[in-house]
């Protein structure tokens, strides 16, 4: 077991050991200094080749100048979360990370196998859940997510177990809204997301996790009146309802790069009376935002664009969304060494400043 969680000084000291490359890659946020560029752990298939390439480039990503590290407990039927741990495990032993420099997130909430358990899927859910009591009728939506608290009990159980840690930085529910909003009144849902907010707040409070939040695809992205849509403000009333005005929500995720850009584009989020986006929504309200797909899984990198950047398409690419106002990071997914090193060299500039930003994106919206 891993013991401890991030800390203040641990950034910083992290922060120190790069700052002759650039601290420029760095940003703060409730006191901790955290790079801008961040490590996703979503692809890949449940082979142990991959789990060799996601090992070494977590080791790789660390070791030059990266201190987040994402996942969740279905990537890779559990296999994303086990591999963090031997990582990082490696990392300490070797001396080149102490715990409370990195960064940790991970996420619960849809139903998984374990891919080191070779049974099938409903198998397997019905001997570690249902025989249990874990899960009851009704429970589990069609896309396979659950919102009851047994449930979120045991997975973080197993999460902590995989990770191989004591206490978690980040614990994101992960897509609820999108998951049943077909199914579940919004009612019903405000309330089982209530309950959910109690239920990390009591986690806090017995160092199982440090902070939480969630880790969302359309809900805050989308217009007021499509039926997946959420208000952040409404969902940080919850917050406030169990956890006082020092509650643990602190970061939401969502998707944002060139062409899923709706997070900063539309103005979908009440504050003041004034619309404004979620990114700014989020700003306004001190959430930290982290941002999924940067690269679109590879979809993107064909794009010919900021010719004045003298970087790969996908270091380019990286560079605009670690550059868009409201986002702490992206999280790029990367195993491969070539792709690491071509994403890491983003690193060795400083992020464009807001002024050429806003170039780009209108020289951008105006050839589209």
């Amino acid at each position: 077991m891993i013991n401890g969680n991030v800390t203040a000084d641990g950034t910083y000291n992290y922060l120190k050991k790069f700052s002759h490359t650039n601290t420029h890659n760095f940003n703060q946020c409730y006191g901790l200094n955290l790079s801008n560029l961040g490590m996703g752990t979503y692809l890949g298939d449940t082979t142990s080749d991959t789990d060799r390439l996601v090992k070494m480039a977590i080791k790789r990503s660390v070791s030059s100048g990266i201190n987040i590290i994402d996942t969740a407990i279905n990537y890779r039927s559990q296999k994303a979360e086990r591999v963090v741990r031997k990582a990082i495990l490696e990392l300490i032993e070797n001396n080149i990370i102490n715990r409370d420099e990195l960064f940790i997130s991970t996420k619960n909430g849809y139903l998984t196998n374990d891919a080191e358990i070779k049974e099938e899927f409903w198998t397997y859910v019905e001997r570690e859940y249902t025989q249990k009591g874990i899960l009851r009728s009704g429970d589990v939506s069609a896309s396979y997510h659950c919102m009851n608290i047994p449930f979120l009990e045991d997975q973080l159980t197993r999460s902590l177990k995989n990770l191989g840690l004591d206490c978690v930085d980040l614990m994101y529910i992960h897509n609820p809204w999108e998951s049943h909003f077909k199914e579940t009144s919004k009612q019903k849902f405000f309330q089982n997301l209530e309950s959910i907010f109690a239920f990390y707040e009591e986690k806090i409070d017995k160092n199982k996790i440090k902070f939480y939040g969630m880790a969302t695809w359309d809900c805050f992205r989308v217009a007021e009146n499509n039926p997946v849509y959420l208000s952040l403000a409404e969902v940080l009333e919850l917050a406030k309802n169990v956890g006082g005005s020092n509650h643990g929500f602190k970061f939401l995720q969502l998707p944002f790069n060139l062409y899923l850009d709706q997070a900063y584009l539309n103005k979908n989020q009440l504050v003041n009376n004034h619309h404004v986006s979620i990114l700014e929504a989020a700003h306004i309200h001190n959430i930290g935002v982290f941002s999924s797909v940067p690269l679109m899984q590879g979809k993107l990198l064909d794009c010919e664009f900021i010719p004045e950047l003298k970087l790969s398409n996908s270091a380019k690419l990286l560079q605009l969304v670690r550059s868009t106002p409201g986002i702490l990071a992206p999280l790029v997914g990367h195993k491969l060494p070539n792709h690491v090193n071509e994403n890491l060299e983003v690193l060795k500039t400083n992020p464009l400043s807001h002024e050429k930003f806003i170039e780009i994106v209108q020289n951008l919206l105006n050839n589209n």
